[in-house]
């Protein structure tokens, strides 16, 4: 009678992990999410009429990403990615897009920039 030793393997499956980068695109007024060198979202922008004291207002349009890659996280690591850049450049935000103003409602951080 033969018995058979389960044996142990470890194999190591590398992963090899997406370049990405957010780049303002001022002639456009978006901030573009690249994966890989491929653009994949939009959040486009749209500097407002008034300021509020010495920041500048800015409204958050729409944040659109790319089929094929919906249901990922993308949209949301464009949206904090716009959001911490409105930060470090003081700008105040008025939050049109829908998605934006979900992302705000959980992630509370982020509610100080919004122009009451």
């Amino acid at each position: 009678m033969s018995h058979i030793i389960p044996r142990r393997i470890d194999t190591v499956i590398p992963v090899e992990r997406p370049v990405v980068r957010i780049e303002d695109d001022v002639d456009h007024n978006r901030f573009d999410l690249f994966v890989d060198d491929e653009l994949v979202g939009i959040l486009g922008y749209r500097f407002g009429d008034g300021d509020v004291g010495e920041n500048r207002v800015v409204a958050l349009m729409h944040t659109v990403v790319k089929e094929e890659y919906g249901d990922r996280g993308w949209a949301g690591v464009l949206v904090r990615a716009s959001l911490n850049t409105a930060r470090d450049r003081q700008w105040r935000i008025v939050p049109i897009c829908t998605y934006v103003r979900r992302y705000l409602a959980q992630h509370q951080e982020f509610l100080d920039l919004i122009v009451e």
